[in-house]
C-alpha cells in the first residue's frame, strides 16, 4: 500500500513536471494550444475594442481646430500691443505662444480638403509661415526693432490670410488688432507692479 502511494505521488509529480515543461516549451515556441490561443485572441480583440472606445471618448473631449485658432488670435493680438509698447520680453512670450498654438492647430488637422476636394497641406503652409514671416517677427523682437516689428507683424498677418484663403475660409480676415485681447495684462514694460 505504501509503495502504491509512493508510485502515485511520483506519477502525479512527474505529470505536473511534464505539464509544466510542455507548457514552457509551447509558450517559448509559440505552440500554445488552440483554446488558449483563441482566448488570447479574444482578450486582445476586447482590449482593442476598449481602447478604440476610450480613444473616441478622449477625442470628443479635445478642443477642435477652431478653438485652438481662437487661442492663436488671443496670443497674436496681445503680441501686437506688447510690441507697440516695446515690451520685448512680453512680445517674445506672445510670439512663442502664437507659434506653439499654430503648431497645435496643425496637429489637430494636418491636412484638409478644399471645396473642390483637393488636399491642403497645413503642415507645409505652417512651415512656410514659420520660415519667413514668423521668423522675421522673431528677429525684430530679438533686436528690439520697432519699425521691423510693425512690418513683420503685418507680413505675418498676410501669411495668415493666405492660409485662410487656401483653406477655403477667405471670410476670416485677420487685421491689426484695435484693442488688446487681455484687459488684465499691463503691456507697459516700465510699469511697476502692483498698481
Amino acid at each position: 500500500m505504501r509503495l502504491d502511494m509512493v508510485r502515485a505521488g511520483l506519477l502525479l509529480l512527474g505529470g505536473a513536471l511534464l505539464g509544466a515543461g510542455l507548457s514552457a516549451i509551447w509558450s517559448s515556441q509559440g505552440m500554445i494550444p488552440a483554446a488558449q490561443a483563441q482566448n488570447a485572441a479574444k482578450k486582445k480583440s476586447l482590449d482593442l475594442e476598449a481602447m478604440a472606445a476610450e480613444l473616441e471618448i478622449i477625442k470628443g473631449r479635445l478642443p477642435d481646430q477652431a478653438h485652438v485658432m481662437s487661442d492663436v488670435g488671443y496670443q497674436f493680438g496681445n503680441l501686437w500691443f506688447a510690441g507697440q509698447k516695446q515690451n520685448w520680453p512680453l512680445a517674445e512670450f506672445y510670439w512663442k505662444e502664437t507659434r506653439s498654438h499654430l503648431a497645435w492647430a496643425v496637429r489637430i488637422i494636418p491636412k484638409r480638403k478644399d471645396n473642390t476636394g483637393q488636399i491642403i497641406d497645413l503642415v507645409a503652409i505652417l512651415q512656410a509661415l514659420e520660415n519667413s514671416p514668423l521668423k522675421q517677427l522673431g528677429q525684430a523682437i530679438a533686436s528690439k526693432d520697432e519699425a521691423g516689428f510693425d512690418k513683420a507683424y503685418r507680413f505675418t498677418l498676410e501669411g495668415c490670410y493666405a492660409c485662410h484663403k487656401a483653406a477655403d475660409k477667405p471670410y476670416i480676415r485677420p487685421q491689426v488688432p484695435l484693442h488688446p485681447e487681455a484687459n488684465i495684462v499691463n503691456f507697459d514694460a516700465k510699469a511697476d507692479w502692483p498698481k
